[in-house]
C-alpha cells in the first residue's frame, strides 16, 4: 500500500506540472514555431510507451491529459460521456482526419521547418479548443477517446499491464466506476479477475477508491 501511495504522489505533482507546462507551451509554439515539434514527440513516446504499460502516458505524462483533469476538470460538469464518442468508428474516424490532414499539411510546408512546426502548434491549438468545449459541456476527458495518440495506444497496449480484480473482495460497490477518468466499470471483470479494457490510463484512482482494497495493478 505503501508504494501505490508514493506512485500516486509522484502522479499527483505530474499532472500538476503538466498542467502548468501545458498552457506555457501552447502560448510559446504562437512565437516560436519550432516548439511546435514537441507535440510530434509527445505523439512517438505515448505510442511507444503502449506497448508496454497501454495508455499510462495519457494519464501520466500528457500534458494535455493533465491540464483537463486539473483545470477543466474543476468546472466540468463531468456527465457521462455519449457512446458516439467512444465508438470504434469516430474514433478511428477522427484518426484518419487528423493523420491524413498531418501529412498532407508536411508535404505542403515542406521543407520549411518553420512553417511544418507552426502547423503542429494550430492543430494542437484547435483540437484542444475542441476538448476544452466539450469538457465543459460533457466530461473533462471526452477528449481522450478521440485522441488519435489515445485510440492508438488502447489498440496496441490492449491487455498490457491490466487491473487485477479479488472477484472474493469486491462486491461491486461501484466506487471505481466514479472514480476512473475516463468513466470504465472495472467491476464489470469482477468474476474474470483481470480488466483488460485498453482505455484504462493506469491512474490508480480506482485502487485508491475501493474500501475493500480489491484492485491492484502488476
Amino acid at each position: 500500500m505503501e508504494n501505490f501511495k508514493t506512485s500516486y504522489s509522484k502522479r499527483m505533482a505530474r499532472q500538476l506540472l503538466g498542467a502548468v507546462a501545458f498552457p506555457v507551451v501552447l502560448v510559446a509554439g504562437w512565437f516560436f514555431p519550432f516548439v511546435g515539434y514537441f507535440i510530434p514527440a509527445c505523439m512517438l513516446l505515448g505510442v511507444g510507451i503502449s506497448f508496454f504499460q497501454g495508455r499510462k502516458w495519457c494519464d501520466w505524462y500528457c500534458p494535455r491529459g493533465s491540464f483537463f483533469d486539473s483545470v477543466i476538470g474543476r468546472i466540468s460538469p463531468k456527465k457521462e460521456i455519449p457512446a458516439v464518442f467512444r465508438s470504434f468508428s469516430s474514433r478511428l474516424g477522427m484518426l484518419v482526419l487528423l493523420m491524413s490532414l498531418m501529412v498532407l499539411q508536411i508535404i505542403k510546408r515542406w521543407p520549411d521547418p518553420y512553417k511544418i512546426g507552426m502547423f503542429f502548434v494550430v492543430m494542437i491549438t484547435l483540437t484542444s479548443t475542441l476538448g476544452v468545449i466539450l469538457g465543459l459541456i460533457f466530461h473533462p476527458r471526452i477528449w481522450c477517446y478521440l485522441c488519435p495518440v489515445g485510440s492508438l495506444s488502447n489498440w496496441i497496449g490492449k491487455g498490457k499491464r491490466p487491473l487485477l480484480i479479488d472477484g472474493k473482495l469486491c462486491n461491486e460497490c461501484a466506487l471505481c466506476h466514479k472514480a476512473c477518468p475516463m468513466q470504465l466499470e472495472a467491476f464489470s471483470a469482477r468474476k474474470d479477475g483481470i480488466f483488460k479494457n485498453g482505455d484504462c490510463l493506469k491512474c490508480g484512482l480506482c485502487v485508491a477508491s475501493c474500501p475493500k482494497k480489491a484492485l491492484r495493478f502488476p
